[in-house]
């Protein structure tokens, strides 16, 4: 209740504001009566003072002494019952009292002191209850919207309807979560602005861009993380209705995104399973792969391009469990930045290490700067937000997502290489070793295609056969045709090697001292050990 409130009190008809008439607007939470010198110690912020001024008549200095102790102890007001011990109150206690803006109120001498206080303090107790009703019907009002499966854009846009002021949802790096949905133009705030994590109570601001004010409002998301209620305009503390409103609502959001927290980690923890036991080799054919890899949206026909990040070290050395939990915080950011960028970047985590699936669309030009620009742009944003740096390795370019296992492979590899050369911040693209690496590259279907068409007639043998005559054929290319050496490693005699040749140029309708035979079929013989793989 404010100052000005008190005097429309029925009971209390008959009081006059003689003095401080601009600091009406003031609290009241408590009243007093005093008709005791040494009152000033025991009074409280925002309490409303009644007396006599019994023991000011002789001293009306002392009067003043009050006024000005009362002020800066932030009391609400004086009343003083005149007529009685004091004629009027002294001019010079009215010109201080309209200085510093305490209000002083003139008491008509019928009304006792003990039914001002009376009268007074159930004046506070109803505007109370009645608050109380109002934040019970409006929490109800919030959790309807929440219950109903309406979501938090609407109970945003149903709180703003109540307060007149807009607002919106945004994450502890000042990052929308949700806004109204409506065509409101928030202010832009500095990115990287810092609020203290443990802020428990509102803080008002001002937008450096606009000028503009605005007031936020904690809402916990889960047990290291926080976001903020944003309402445009600052909230006055003694504003009891909106303030009450906005606390339901924070406290219904809150729960709200608790529990969205919840599910998400939960659906990252099975996602991030998957991954492991895909990386791993787990799983037991190429079908439980792709069915299962449906489930998360990745289509097996389809381009990737596999990127697996690590936090550098720095000089900070904090405790195992503040450095996981650092780790999860940035990677938790990156997520959400993944997310804004685009849909086709899948986000997983293994480890202390984050891996980044870019989805490459048969129409996008140069895929390198694609993923190198989303690349630096999480870095700077990583090392904006908490200080840290990162770096990545990048794979070649996949067709299908079962080869997505060869190159997450050849992004830790490559990310491996950028440690050994001490760097930090880096980005590192995996550079083809070898013909299988270089195979690795190629559609799976273009593979199939060429080992039919090279060694398709030798494969059709039946029986035993064919892995003898595969075996003989393999071993002989790789001594470089030498039937002795070949001999000495097959434990054959160098008369049965020359036979399995022999048969194998007639099945194969081709003589092994072709130059190009013999590369097709040292091609295709290692596409069939890809294949196997």
């Amino acid at each position: 209740m404010k100052v000005n409130e008190i005097l429309t009190i029925p009971h209390l008809a008959g009081m006059t504001m003689i003095a401080g008439e601009s600091g009406t607007g003031r609290e009241v939470e408590s009243v007093n009566m005093m008709d005791a010198p040494d009152i000033i110690p025991f009074l409280h912020e925002n309490e409303f003072l009644i007396t006599t001024a019994y023991h000011f008549k002789d001293q009306p200095n002392k009067l003043i002494e009050l006024i000005q102790a009362m002020d800066d102890q932030r009391c609400a007001g004086l009343a003083i019952k005149t007529k009685r011990f004091l004629e009027k109150v002294p001019a010079e206690a009215i010109n201080l009292a309209n200085e510093l803006a305490f209000p002083i109120i003139e008491l008509p001498l019928e009304l006792s002191l003990g039914e001002i206080v009376n009268h007074t303090l159930r004046a506070i107790l109803d505007q109370r209850a009645a608050e109380l009703t109002l934040a019970l019907e409006t929490h109800k009002q919030f959790t309807k919207i929440i219950m109903e499966g309406k979501g938090i854009e609407f109970l945003l846009q149903d709180l703003s309807q109540v307060i007149g002021r807009p607002v919106q949802l945004i994450d502890q790096h000042f990052k929308p979560i949700y806004q109204p949905m409506t065509n409101l133009d928030f202010p832009l705030i500095l990115d990287g602005l810092n609020i203290p994590s443990l802020m428990t109570s509102p803080i008002s601001m001002s937008v450096r861009s606009t000028k503009q004010s605005c007031t936020l409002f904690p809402v916990h998301i889960s047990e290291r993380k926080k976001g903020f209620l944003m309402i445009i305009g600052e909230i006055e503390k003694t504003d009891h209705l909106i303030s009450l409103t906005i606390e339901q609502a924070t406290n219904v959001i809150s729960f709200a995104l608790m529990k969205e927290h919840a599910l998400r980690q939960q659906e990252r923890s099975i996602r991030n399973d998957f991954f492991l036991h895909f990386s791993d080799g787990t799983f037991s054919s190429q079908e439980e792969i792709i069915g299962r890899a449906a489930e998360f949206s990745l289509k097996n026909e389809q381009r990737y391009i596999c990127a697996v990040g690590k936090i550098d070290k720095d000089d900070h050395h904090p405790s195992f469990t503040e450095h996981l939990e650092k780790v999860d915080d940035i990677y938790d950011f990156i997520e959400g930045e993944v997310s804004v960028i685009t849909p086709s970047i899948h986000f997983f985590t293994k480890g202390e290490t984050s891996i980044l699936l870019f989805e490459i669309q048969e129409t996008l030009g140069a895929t390198s700067t694609y993923c190198e620009s989303t690349l630096l742009h999480l870095q700077e944003k990583v090392s904006t937000y908490f200080g840290n740096t990162i770096s990545f390795g990048v794979s070649n370019l996949t067709h299908t997502f079962l080869d997505v296992k060869n190159a997450y492979k050849d992004a830790v590899d490559a990310l491996s290489q950028g440690e050994l050369s001490k760097k930090t911040s880096y980005i590192q693209t995996y550079h083809t070793k070898d013909v299988m690496e270089l195979l690795r590259m190629v559609p799976q279907v273009e593979l199939k295609n060429f080992y039919t068409f090279a060694l398709s007639r030798l494969a059709d043998t039946k029986g035993e056969d064919e892995q003898t005559l595969l075996d003989t054929l393999s071993v002989y290319l790789e001594t470089h045709c030498q039937i002795s050496e070949t001999a000495k490693r097959l434990f054959v005699h160098r008369n049965t090697v020359i036979y399995r040749i022999e048969k194998c140029e007639e099945i194969l309708g081709k003589s092994l001292k072709d130059s190009e035979a013999t590369m097709q079929i040292r091609l295709a013989l290692r596409i069939r050990s890809l294949l196997e793989t």
